[in-house]
This record gives structure tokens, sequence and C-alpha cells, in this order.
């Protein structure tokens, strides 16, 4: 039986526990088989606020822009000061996106052809994975390449 080598591996982050524990293993691969590392985030579309709107009166929610703004350069910073991680990677790519979490991810793994998705998983359980459904679980179903998804409590 032979080995697939992993040569384009996608690491889906944020800046969560579950997520950290996802890149200290994914750093622990890197140094081992040196692919080619691309790093994601998601970041969710920005909210309509209602602050200072009456709906009486007919006004509607706004989006502020600037909010939106100081999210994407946030994440974009957080990819950055991560990708100095991974000295290891034969290449280093960051994509920094904006939309529904399980579809960009699955978007950027097809696009950049990745061999390897690896991701924290929270945990969540009941009532909460209901309400918010499990973007690990998505991208198991949905990925045309493996995913490693990688528990909050293991060690």
């Amino acid at each position: 039986m032979t080995t697939k080598k992993f040569n384009r591996i996608l690491l889906a982050i944020d800046e969560t526990p579950c997520s950290r524990r996802a890149i200290d293993y994914a750093r622990e691969i890197v140094e081992e088989i040196h692919p080619a590392l691309a790093l994601v985030t998601v970041v969710p579309p920005t909210s309509p606020t209602s602050y200072g709107v009456d709906p009486l009166l007919g006004q509607q929610p706004i989006i502020v822009p600037e909010v939106s703004e100081i999210q994407q350069q946030a994440s974009q910073d957080f990819l950055n000061r991560l990708a100095t991680e991974f000295q290891s990677a034969s290449e280093t790519f960051t994509f920094n996106r904006v939309g529904d979490v399980r579809d960009e991810i699955l978007q950027v793994a097809k696009e950049w052809t990745a061999d390897l998705i690896i991701m924290g998983n929270n945990g969540r359980t009941g009532f909460d994975h209901f309400l918010s459904g499990s973007v690990s679980e998505a991208l198991i179903r949905k990925a045309t390449c493996p995913v490693l998804v990688i528990p909050l409590n293991c060690d």
C-alpha cells in the first residue's frame, strides 16, 4: 500500500482555542513533509445594525462599512502573523474571505487544489450543534480531498 504525500495543505483557522490545536498539528506535519501551505480564515458578513433606527418610521437597519474593513484588516494581520510560524513550508499562501465559513473554505480548497484540509473542532453537541451546525462536519461531507479534524480536547 502506498502512502499519499500531501503537497498542498489548507489550514482553516480563526482565533479560537480549537484552531490553535489545529495550528500545532499542522506545524508538525509541515515540518516533516515541507508542503505548500495555505492559511484561510473567513469573516462572516457584517450584520446590519439597528442602533439609532426606528422601524416605526420605516427606517431600515444599516451596515457600517468601517466595521467590515476593521474585521478584514484584523483577519489579515492574524494570517500574516501566523504565516511566519510556518518557515518549513515550501510556500505559504493566505486567503482572507468574507462569507459563509463552510462555503468559502470549500471554495478555497477547490481553487487552490488542496490535497488535505486541516481544521479544529470546538466539540459542540446537542442544542448548540443543532443551532450552529458544524463546519467540520460540512467539510467532511462535501470536500473533494481528505479533511483532518483536530478536536479541542485531544492531547
